[in-house]
């Protein structure tokens, strides 16, 4: 059982959840999230937070004895958008006139003028990928309004000085720019997950030297960590487009 499998269990014994049961963090989880945090006293954020998690331990018949609690289950490093990308890990666009399924979906699911514009997958997907994360995750999230712009995502949110685990990464390029995760870095490239990276959902090392802005979700509570030193090996990306 992983964490967000856990979750939803939980939130099922509180009485807080009446959705599918699965592994997947979206709009009803982050619902009974925010209707267990605001029966509980808490915030109502929607994040499994450490204080929401040590609640969701206890038993519901006896909320208040502390000798009555579950199995302690550790909140992820990684916030519930990247947990959402990484379910996607390897997926690919397909070549010629055919579009995959879940990348026009993103669209369709996202709808508006994106609905109607996207209309096959040869076009840059990295900033709709992202989109689909974050706005699945984190319902209340504003979007830019050009998402799939990856440059338009250097207004996104909030500024951070220095990277955190699941920081959104604003990159140029030649002709544009790219938009992924912050997974860690070494001493010349940033390791990134992210969409429409050699046409796929992938991690891979990004050149320091394009790094155009460092952005946090403004809805994302704070950074579970800060920067994350990994050794300099993987291929780096040279088309995301």
């Amino acid at each position: 059982m992983n964490f967000d499998q856990w979750v939803i269990s939980r939130l099922r014994v509180h009485g807080a959840y009446a959705g599918v049961v699965d592994d997947v963090p979206g709009r009803q989880m982050v619902a009974g999230l925010k209707r267990f945090q605001q029966a509980s006293g808490l915030k109502p954020t929607g994040l499994a937070d450490e204080a929401t998690v040590g609640l969701l331990r206890r038993d519901p018949q006896k909320p208040d004895n502390d000798l009555i609690v579950f199995q302690k289950v550790p909140v992820p490093a990684e916030p519930v958008w990247m947990r959402e990308a990484r379910r996607f890990m390897g997926l690919k666009e397909i070549s010629g006139a055919a579009s995959n399924s879940t990348i026009m979906g993103w669209a369709k699911r996202l709808g508006g003028w994106v609905a109607s514009y996207y209309t096959n997958d040869d076009i840059p997907w990295c900033g709709l990928a992202l989109a689909h994360w974050i706005s699945f995750t984190l319902p209340s999230e504003p979007l830019p309004a050009n998402y799939l712009s990856a440059l338009a995502w250097g207004k996104f949110g909030s500024n951070l000085d220095t990277p955190a685990l699941g920081a959104v990464l604003v990159f140029k390029r030649t002709g544009g720019g790219h938009v992924g995760l912050y997974v860690g870095e070494d001493a010349s490239h940033f390791h990134v997950l992210g969409g429409n990276q050699s046409n796929a959902v992938s991690v891979t090392r990004i050149e320091k030297t394009r790094l155009e802005a460092i952005r946090w979700p403004a809805t994302g509570g704070k950074p579970a960590s800060g920067r994350v030193t990994l050794t300099a090996s993987g291929a780096v990306s040279r088309n995301e487009a």
